[in-house]
């Protein structure tokens, strides 16, 4: 019996240490199939045309929208931006988890300083479990209405995507929108006079309007598809301001994955995304050969807010369509019916409709309990403010927006993760609150003494290896609002959503614990609310904040300081030599 209990445990130990020997050996193999990709930014002015009128928008390399990076799940992105525009820009990496490289996110005045005209910085940074699509943009006042483009995370070289039937083709379905201005003049008029920015023009799909605009239909999009074949369109909200629905015309869509996070598959003929989400679908050439149209158009759940109420089209076309060799016009595309415009319902059924497919790790002893109410306020008119030209909000007032009464400012001598990894005092204190300084009926008729929130640099600071739970709260405060709120430098589990104030006796119940989807930015219904979760596991300094620009324009945003773990791998990186200077 000794002699057998000896062998046993040797065979044991060699079956040990061929298993610690295989799965070494597999981790260098997947280290050695990760590739650098290197690329090159020129931010330039560029001529431009849309809708009868050419202008000079800001571009990168030229191209409207920017170039498509393509990398595999474990590559490294090495992108050197140089700044040849006339304004200050930064490029964020939107959904890219940047683990431990902080410096490479982007948010101007949070992890660096401007790139300056003239000056250039070199972004770099490893993909590190996400597969996918994300996009790129700027992250400097309103750059990024014309600078963005798709970010498409491939498996691993060698793995297929977990789908029933692998995609023929893919396609990026990029949604925009295009204004007959600078936008850049657009929001400064907006923040001289404290009133609303003038509305887009026209939405875009892949930097085109489409047929339904003056003078745009001889390039619109064309979108391939062959009978019998399934594509994958992978479609990013890249607009400025506003949440879009999206259909096509006589084909259903099935939804396999959004923000670089597979989902269990589901139907549906409708999308919709708030701007910075992403969703990847799969659609199949099972209708007769012709053309159909992809059409996108707003989501406005504001109350009484002006909105561009236009339709953008692109062109699905089958390559049997008796007009795919002619490039005839006369055969006019099917049009799909689209939502009104505040159909919350069909939001509401299709937002419910997302789950995870991985096993999920959803954290459910919680350490750090929070609650952030997000909204819109007014500030009075300052005493030295011209009432009819500056103060032009209701009632002559000022627009602005918070979190948890906290107007959000963004220093300009320093960025906040640098004045955090120097010590530097006075640029941003830790005391943004954990709950409300005051609470209320968040979705009901708000006091007017609760309308004006105080300016500040708060951050919360949070521990390596926290457990954090959010309540994000909607509130009425001047109108109720669908907010896209999204969280830098980290993915989070959504574990409920509903309307009206929340509930922390009742709503519990709702949570799904067991297959909530992983995002990056969530929909926090109009009037309601919505519950995340995440492990603080990446060092540094994470914006959190409204993806409508005239609201973080306006103050919708906080910020999360992550400290230091144990140790070199808990730990932020040095800044790069290059890290641009304020």
């Amino acid at each position: 019996m000794e002699v057998f209990n000896n062998i046993f445990a040797i065979n044991h130990r060699c079956s040990s240490f061929f298993l610690g020997l295989l799965l070494l050996l597999a981790s260098a193999l997947s280290l050695a199939n990760a590739k650098s990709h290197y690329h090159d930014f020129v931010i330039q002015a560029t001529p431009v045309k849309r809708l009868c009128k050419t202008q000079n928008s800001i571009t990168v390399n030229g191209m409207f929208p920017g170039p498509t990076l393509e990398v595999n799940n474990g590559d490294t992105l090495v992108v050197n931006v140089v700044n040849k525009a006339r304004y200050n820009v930064t490029i964020h990496w939107h959904g890219v988890r940047q683990m431990r490289t902080g410096w490479a996110d982007g948010p101007e005045f949070v992890t660096q300083c401007p790139i300056r005209p003239g000056g250039s910085y070199t972004y770099r940074f490893t993909i590190q479990g996400q597969e996918g699509t994300l996009w790129w943009h700027a992250h400097s006042s309103w750059l990024r209405a014309t600078v963005y483009g798709a970010l498409i995370i491939h498996p691993k070289e060698g793995s297929s995507y977990p789908f029933s039937k692998q995609p023929k083709r893919e396609t990026a379905i990029l949604l925009g929108e295009w204004w007959n201005a600078n936008p850049i003049d657009v929001v400064r008029e907006s923040a001289r006079t404290g009133g609303t920015p003038n509305i887009s023009d026209a939405y875009t799909i892949n930097g085109q309007p489409g047929d339904l605009y003056n003078c745009s239909s001889q390039d619109t999009v064309s979108v391939p598809i062959d009978s019998g074949e399934t594509n994958l369109l992978r479609v990013v909200n890249s607009a400025l301001n506003q949440p879009l629905f999206f259909t096509v015309a006589n084909h259903k869509l099935t939804v396999v994955g959004a923000d670089a996070s597979y989902v269990k598959p589901f139907t549906t003929s409708v999308l919709m995304l708030g701007p910075g989400q992403t969703t990847d679908v799969l659609i199949s050439g099972d209708q007769n050969p012709s053309r159909y149209y992809m059409a996108a158009r707003a989501y406005q759940s504001a109350q009484n807010a002006p909105f561009d109420n236009t339709t953008t089209t692109a062109i699905l076309e089958y390559k049997s369509s008796p007009c795919a060799a002619k490039n005839c016009s006369s055969n006019k595309p099917i049009m799909p019916p689209l939502p009104t415009f505040n159909d919350t319902a069909t939001v509401t059924a299709f937002t419910s409709s997302f789950k995870s497919t991985d096993k999920t790790f959803v954290p459910t002893d919680i350490d750090e309990s929070l609650f952030f109410t997000v909204g819109l306020g007014l500030n009075p008119c300052p005493p030295n403010f011209n009432k009819s030209s500056q103060c032009q909000g209701p009632n002559g007032t000022r627009f602005t927006a918070s979190m948890n009464n906290v107007s959000f400012v963004l220093p300009s001598n320093f960025s906040l993760l640098q004045a955090h990894h120097q010590r530097i005092q006075g640029v941003f204190t830790t005391d943004f609150p954990a709950n409300p300084p005051r609470k209320f009926d968040y979705t009901g008729n708000v006091s007017r003494s609760l309308f004006t929130p105080v300016p500040g640099t708060k951050l919360y600071r949070l521990k390596y290896g926290s457990r954090v739970q959010i309540v994000l709260q909607d509130t009425s405060i001047v109108t109720s609002e669908n907010h896209p709120i999204h969280l830098h430098g980290y993915d989070f589990y959504i574990i409920a959503q509903g309307f009206g104030n929340y509930n922390p006796r009742t709503d519990p119940s709702k949570f799904n614990l067991v297959d909530p989807p992983l995002r990056n930015t969530v929909a926090v219904p109009v009037n309601g609310w919505a519950v995340i979760r995440f492990v603080a596991d990446n060092p540094g300094v994470w914006l959190m904040h409204c993806h409508l620009d005239v609201h973080i324009t306006w103050g919708l945003a906080t910020a999360f300081l992550v400290e230091n773990g144990v140790g070199e791998l808990q730990s932020i990186e040095s800044p790069p030599e290059d890290l641009p200077l304020c």
